[in-house]
């Protein structure tokens, strides 16, 4: 038995999310049954867990292949099966101590907003259009109450029996020249949402409905009530899984 490493990207629009749900197509389902038609029937684990609709640059799945296997083959042959949607780009055989999901020191997450008057139709499914004009450097100052240790309730959707406490190692705000304003955060891990509503909290800051300083308060509340949704899930990519 050898365990096998894949990195893979994806487009998430024609997706439930990445993990495989009954009746709905995901990531993992098609990534599992295009698997199932190369090698035999195999179970995956992952890095992360993406919503429906978020795309992933670089995401992180292995499995354990009951014969060796030609990488650079089932590497051509999943994206044949696969491509243009999911496209797996390395395969590696790695020890059987390795886990995509354990072994990882941590993610890096991007969100992608248009801000200006008018939507851009190139981008409509890759980034949240807002049409009012954000302060971006409000913005920033709002993510640094978010760096460190704390409890992520107010910003997570809950899942009972699960700790809402991450570990967020970075975060920023900046604008580019082409209208786009872009978010990344790289944590150790992220609960249900999270991004997503770590972006929602930051438009509100950005409009004006909010002061940077409410981010403490809302972290300080532990309470889901007291912050802004979530942002579309168009807008977001895993960027990066750290090894």
């Amino acid at each position: 038995m050898t365990r096998y490493r894949l990195d893979l990207a994806y487009d998430g629009s024609g997706f439930h999310g990445y993990a495989r749900q009954p009746d709905l197509r995901t990531v993992q389902g098609v990534l599992e049954e295009a698997l199932e038609q190369i090698i035999g029937p195999v179970t995956t684990e992952t890095a992360g867990r993406t919503d429906a609709g978020v795309h992933a640059r670089h995401q992180v799945a292995s499995f354990d292949g009951a014969q060796p296997i030609d990488c650079g083959k089932l590497v051509r042959s999943l994206t044949r099966l696969l491509g243009p949607e999911v496209v797996v780009y390395r395969c590696q055989p790695v020890g059987p101590e390795f886990s995509a999901r354990f072994s990882a020191t941590h993610r890096t997450y991007r969100y992608r907003i248009v801000n200006r008057p008018f939507p851009d139709p190139l981008r409509r499914s890759t980034a949240w259009h807002v049409k009012d004009p954000l302060d971006v450097d409000a913005m920033h100052e709002a993510v640094q109450h978010f760096v460190g240790e704390w409890d992520f309730a107010s910003f997570c959707r809950k899942n009972e029996g699960r700790t809402t406490v991450r570990t967020v190692l970075a975060a920023s705000w900046c604008a580019r020249p082409d209208d786009v304003l872009r978010f990344e955060v790289q944590g150790l891990a992220f609960c249900h949402q999270m991004v997503r509503s770590l972006t929602a909290f930051s438009v509100d800051v950005g409009l004006g409905k909010l002061e940077p300083s409410a981010a403490k308060s809302a972290l300080d509340a532990r309470d889901r009530s007291v912050t802004s949704g979530v942002a579309p899930p168009h807008g977001l990519v895993l960027w990066e899984v750290g090894y």
